[in-house]
Formats: C-alpha cells, sequence, structure tokens
C-alpha cells in the first residue's frame, strides 16, 4: 500500500533542559541535576514521531543559518523526513526552548522563536502544491498565526483532513475553527480556548461541545495520564492511556498528534487512532527529551494498526 502523504507545518527548537527537584517559584534559584541539549519544537517534534511511527513526512519549516539549524538539518534527514519546504533565514537565529523537568515530570518551558516566527503565508506559498497534495495537514502554534490561517484555508479549501493542535495555547480567530477537522486541545489550552474551567472528563466534555460549536468537526481533549476525551458532536468516546512510570512529559503532546497523522493517513477509525496515538504518548512520558523520546512502531506492543 502507497503511503498517503502527511504535511506538518510548524517549528524547530534546540531544547536546553534541566532535571530539578522542583519547579522554581518566580524569584527563586533552585540547584538542577543533569543538563541535556535535544532536538525539539512542537512541529519537529511531530514529524519526527509521525516517521518513526510509519508515516511519509513532509516538514515545512524555517531555521536559522547557525549551528542549530544545520544539526536540525542532518537530524531531519537521518530521521527521513522530507525536508525539501524547510527554509533558511539568514538574519533569524534558530529557535531555542529553555526547559525544567522536575521529579514529578511536570515541565516549565520558555521558547525563543527566533526564525520560527519568520515562517510567513509567502513562504507557504511556494509550497502550496506540497501542501494540497497531502492526505493530512497538522499543525500547532509555535509559527505565526496569519500563517496557521492561511494554511488551514488552503487545506480546508481542497478538503484535506487538517490537525491544530493548539499549544502553545492563545485565542484563536472565529474563521480558524470553521477550517480544522479535528482540534487536540489539553486541558489547559481547551481552557484558554472556551474560557471554562477544564479540569476532569466531565468538564472537558463541556470544552469539546463549545469549540464543536465554534465550528470543529471533532475535538480530542488530551487528559494526560486518564487518556483523552472524543467528541464528534453526536457521541463521547473516552479512550484510557496505558498505565506506565512517568519521568518526563515534555513531548508527550507531539507524539500524540504525530501518532494520530499516521493512523488517520492509514484510513484507521478516529477511534483506532486515538488509541493508537494514546499507546504512543505513553512509551514517550518515560524517556527524556523531545524528539528523542518518540517510539518506532515496533516498539508499540499493541500495534492493532498493522
Amino acid at each position: 500500500m502507497k503511503k498517503k502523504s502527511i504535511v506538518i507545518i510548524g517549528s524547530s527548537n534546540t531544547d536546553m533542559v534541566i532535571k530539578t527537584s522542583h519547579l522554581p517559584e518566580p524569584g527563586e534559584t533552585v540547584i538542577g541535576g543533569e543538563f541535556f541539549m535535544n532536538a525539539g519544537g512542537k512541529g519537529a517534534n511531530q514529524a519526527v514521531a509521525a516517521s518513526r511511527l510509519g508515516g511519509r513526512v513532509s516538514f515545512i519549516a524555517k531555521l536559522g543559518d547557525d549551528i542549530f539549524g544545520r544539526q536540525a538539518l542532518s537530524l531531519f534527514k537521518k530521521e527521513k523526513l522530507d525536508i525539501s519546504a524547510v527554509l533558511t533565514d539568514r538574519k533569524k537565529a534558530s529557535g531555542i526552548a529553555l526547559i525544567t523537568v522536575d521529579n514529578k515530570a511536570e515541565n516549565c518551558i520558555v521558547v525563543a522563536s527566533g526564525a520560527n516566527a519568520c515562517l510567513l503565508p509567502k513562504d507557504l506559498k511556494k509550497f502550496s502544491n506540497k501542501i494540497t497534495a497531502a492526505s493530512i495537514v497538522l499543525m500547532q502554534l509555535e509559527t505565526p498565526l496569519e500563517t496557521i490561517v492561511y494554511a488551514s484555508g488552503l487545506a480546508a479549501g481542497k478538503k484535506i483532513i487538517t490537525i491544530l493542535n493548539p499549544a502553545p495555547a492563545c485565542q484563536l480567530p472565529d474563521e480558524l475553527f470553521k477550517h480544522i477537522s479535528i482540534l487536540t486541545p489539553n486541558e489547559k489550552e481547551a481552557a484558554v480556548l472556551t474560557g471554562l474551567r477544564v479540569h476532569d472528563v466531565p468538564t472537558a466534555k463541556q470544552a469539546a461541545i463549545a469549540l464543536h460549536k465554534k465550528g470543529v468537526s471533532t475535538v480530542i481533549v488530551t487528559l494526560g495520564a486518564k487518556g483523552a476525551l472524543i467528541y464528534d458532536g453526536n457521541k463521547f468516546f473516552m479512550v484510557a492511556a496505558p498505565r506506565v512510570k512517568a519521568i518526563d512529559t515534555t513531548a508527550a503532546g507531539d507524539v500524540f498528534n504525530g501518532a494520530l497523522a499516521v493512523a488517520l493517513s492509514e484510513d484507521k477509525s478516529i477511534l483506532q487512532s486515538v488509541e493508537f496515538a494514546c499507546n504512543a504518548a505513553a512509551i514517550a512520558v518515560t524517556r527524556l527529551g523531545a524528539q528523542a523520546s518518540a517510539p518506532f512502531r515496533r516498539e508499540i506492543k499493541s500495534d492493532f494498526l498493522g
């Protein structure tokens, strides 16, 4: 079977990670433990995850002309990504993320976007044929919102399945919701998008209904260790997450979204696809790092996708 194309539009960062006993309060200095420097960025994380899980992935991004950008390109090639649409900005640095992870696997992240903030609609116009030829388009919010709006409109016009992972959370224009096939917020992101307090399954259902009313076809609220809630406008489905010992949740959502895109590109049902995504994300949280934590297809024991 010829693999269907997945186009992922998004960010690429270098993550600088420190493990600590607890996350610092404002004004507090915490003496940390190990330091890691890893490849990251939500777009790149999702692209690598999707490729490792068997997807045919084209990545659209913008890097700086620096050591971090060159390292990223080298890694993308090793991960078998199509990088013909990865651009280099000669004036901006590549994106950087500073990440602190505590002993409960919680994290806080600060990002300097660099070249990611310069991925504009005019750049995407150069690759419009690549976008409109895809079966799945997956995006996040670490690139300019105008770029997301442009790409979603382009994909929606061709009736392409468009997934938006609304992270980092921010307010979105009404027109964007109508172009999104699948929206995948976590609890905090769902709260920002709806103004509701989302902290459990019942409140996640309320948020999903509110987001569907904005025009999104299917809403998937990810609930961490509890799994994910699906709402298609008619019914709710709850998918449990495998029980694991988490050590770093940094890229769990990115792995989830990459896996979701792969399963959907293989014509699996939304329920099958979310089950697959939950399995992949569960493996990722047992490992340190962002892209480094993404599992390969062979590692998912309950790989019911074949």
